[in-house]
């Protein structure tokens, strides 16, 4: 069987040394749309998004956590003991990431990961890696990445959750639209993602997409900086995790539609978040969106 979970499961979790500086959280941010704002001729020099792009006043958004280091987590699960299966096949099923305190600019820290679960499907397997990242001074976040193989499932295990989170039926409290640059998925690679489907357009043909798509964890970040930016004040340390599913594609050159609804839970206060594509009709990118706040 290309995937033995008992394997995939018990092996020892695999550590990785990660490092990254001013420079690599600025090109990050700069591939999400840093430094743009519509209608704004002014917005490179905006105070607000100089603090996205200027190493004097420097944040980081916790998406970072994401490509920091240049490391990819669906791919590091997709070489762990007990899984071989075809790429081709492999979807980016969803992302949490739960920060234990804000990022530095500049660091240096280890990543242990391991399958954490796999779940099946029926038509397909659903791989869980987990990934927990701390440096010198103790954990800064923890991370879980879904990766949806399809043709993979039917082996018997168990199907893991499948609930989906309901908007609320109301008017959101705050709704923004992001235009993806033509040039934004080529800009966003250079973070580490050279998946050639997001810039190949006969490559991206062979896949069965018109054009190169947007990387989906692009839309992840431009999502949370509309939020941070928002509902947020400004502030990234507010962000105490942030979870999505990836429900569908979006292409450079289209607008995403970020609707937020500050709702409570049994957890506390969050933010769920629906993302969409303008021009498509509201064609859904990013579902079961939950930020919650610190």
């Amino acid at each position: 069987m290309p995937i033995d979970v008992a394997e995939a499961i018990a092996a020892e979790p695999r550590e990785t040394d990660l490092a990254w500086d001013h420079k690599d959280v600025q090109l990050y941010h700069l591939g999400l749309g840093a430094g743009s704002v519509p209608g704004r001729r002014d917005a490179a020099t905006d105070p607000d998004e100089l603090r996205y792009t200027l190493e004097s006043r420097l944040h980081v958004l916790p998406s970072f956590a994401t490509v920091a280091g240049g490391a990819l987590a669906a791919g590091g699960g997709l070489s762990a003991p007990g899984i071989d299966v075809d790429l081709a096949a492999v979807l980016h099923g969803g992302q949490r990431i739960e920060l234990h305190r804000p990022l530095p600019v500049a660091g240096r820290a280890t990543q242990t990961a391991r399958v954490a679960a796999v779940h099946d499907k029926g038509k397909a397997a659903v791989i869980v890696l987990r990934s927990e990242v701390a440096d010198a001074d103790g954990p800064l976040w923890t991370s879980d990445t879904q990766i949806y193989v399809r043709g993979e499932g039917g082996f018997g295990g168990e199907r893991g959750p499948s609930a989906r989170l309901e908007l609320p039926d109301r008017t959101p409290d705050l709704t923004v639209e992001r235009p993806i640059r033509p040039d934004q998925a080529l800009l966003y690679r250079l973070s580490g993602d050279w998946n050639p489907l997001h810039a190949d357009p006969e490559f991206a043909k062979l896949a069965g997409f018109d054009k190169p798509i947007l990387h989906g964890l692009c839309s992840y970040g431009m999502a949370l900086k509309a939020v941070v930016d928002t509902a947020l004040d400004g502030d990234v340390a507010r962000v105490r995790s942030y979870s999505t599913r990836f429900a569908g594609v979006v292409f450079p050159g289209e607008t995403l539609r970020v609707r937020m609804w500050r709702t409570e839970s049994e957890n506390g206060r969050r933010i769920q978040v629906s993302v969409t594509a303008v021009e498509r009709d509201d064609a859904p990118v990013l579902a079961d969106t939950v930020i919650e706040p610190v």
